[in-house]
């Protein structure tokens, strides 16, 4: 049986690394960065594209350009291409995929969890500053911006809203722990799915 567990994430929640986590524990694949390596191959589009534009909302301008010129953005684009990439990847195997509008793309899908990673604004400071070398006094502002990008990114892309509760199968504050978060998703992944 394939499965896929999608992960939403606030910035400096830890939600790539539990992602990472319950893949290892789950004896999974995990995408998070590695999905632009393989959309970049399976589109031909330049993965230097694709990290400039990955999960960001295209600017107002571009999205001019786009519907003036009757074809689509760069940015809308590479959305299609991780679109594409993210359902090739769900029908040949079982994997955790971090972002990207993963629960949106999938959505339908037998045998997809979706899940979101949040943590209090203090949790997200003091990890941006030890993983991430974020100055102390900018970490904040930082962080409002990169999850602003994302909701914004999100909820262009998508008819839902990042980060609202009923969007997902299990939404976890990573303040009680990345290890405990981590069981709780495999846990509740074992339970639904019937893994042993």
């Amino acid at each position: 049986m394939k499965y896929v567990i999608t992960i939403g994430r606030e910035y400096g929640s830890g939600g790539r690394y539990i992602g990472k986590l319950v893949a290892e524990k789950l004896g999974i694949n995990f995408y998070d960065n590695e999905l632009i390596d393989k959309a970049s191959k399976d589109s031909g589009i330049n993965e230097a594209i694709f990290k400039t534009f990955d999960e960001k909302k295209e600017s107002l301008l571009g999205a001019g350009i786009g519907a003036y010129r009757y074809d689509m953005s760069l940015s809308q684009k590479v959305f299609l291409a991780e679109f594409d990439t993210i359902r090739k990847i769900a029908s040949e195997e079982s994997c955790v995929i971090v972002g990207r509008c993963a629960d949106y793309v999938l959505e339908g899908y037998k045998n997809v969890i979706n899940i979101f990673i949040c943590a209090s604004l203090e949790n997200k400071i003091k990890r941006a500053i030890e993983f991430y070398g974020f100055e102390p006094e900018k970490a904040e502002n930082q962080i409002n911006k990169i999850n602003k990008k994302r909701k914004s990114y999100y909820n262009f892309y998508t008819d839902k809203t990042w980060g609202r509760a009923s969007n997902y199968d299990l939404c976890i504050n990573s303040g009680i722990g990345l290890d405990e978060s981590v069981n709780i998703i495999v846990a509740y992944a074992k339970m639904r799915l019937n893994l042993k």
